[in-house]
């Protein structure tokens, strides 16, 4: 699978950033919004109530969530990406700064779809 072929799912959680439109995470997240997915914000030390401190939040939502943009440091990364899987995630997509082999590591080894990618350059084309 490659970064191109997560676009088909419309439920993605944007890691990182989200209110901050000059970083990557902001955009991911305004961009997805504008081309009609719908798109979660997630960010552990967020306080604003519009953005996801963690997935055990989203458990009320009525639709699950398919895809996991990481962009956000490794290190948090790892952890959220833990937390995803409990709540079902299959797929993550990593944007540079945000890979570590710890996250491959993790995903391949709990059967989910990993790839590294640029969802802005995905939503370009």
């Amino acid at each position: 699978m490659e970064a191109k072929d997560f676009l088909k799912y419309k439920n993605w959680v944007v890691a990182g950033d989200v209110l901050n439109e000059m970083k990557y995470a902001g955009r991911i997240y305004q961009k997805l919004n504008r081309r009609g997915y719908r798109v979660a914000g997630l960010h552990p030390k967020e306080e604003n109530p519009s953005v996801f401190k963690s997935f055990q939040e989203m458990e009320g939502e009525d639709e699950k969530y398919e895809v996991l943009n990481l962009v956000i440091n490794p290190t948090r990364g790892l952890e959220i990406v833990k937390e995803a899987e409990a709540y079902g995630i299959k797929m993550v997509l990593a944007q540079p700064g945000a890979r570590s082999y710890e996250i491959q590591d993790f995903c391949v080894k709990h059967g989910m779809e990993y790839v590294e990618g640029c969802t802005l350059v995905e939503l370009s084309y």
